[in-house]
């Protein structure tokens, strides 16, 4: 269990949603992943995300220019 966090401000789709998945799978089952994204496809990409690799979104924060998106990985069997 561990927390990373990915920038991805100024990568449009699917960039952001690429490097979430990447820092997801170094982090390890059950683990948080921020992503800090300001591209607006990321607010139905990263729940779309989720659903199929069987994480969690925690939380989306509207920062004014850009939103951290806070992800808890799912267990090792969805990956």
């Amino acid at each position: 269990m561990s927390t990373a966090s990915v920038d991805a401000r100024g990568a449009k789709c699917p960039y952001p949603v690429i490097e979430l998945a990447r820092a997801a799978a170094d982090a390890g089952p059950d683990s948080t992943v921020e992503l800090l994204c300001d591209d607006p496809v990321a607010l139905s990409d990263v729940p779309a995300w989720c659903r199929m690799r069987g994480a969690q979104l925690v939380a989306v924060e509207d920062l004014g220019d850009h939103w951290r998106f806070r992800v808890l990985t799912g267990p090792a069997e969805h990956r």
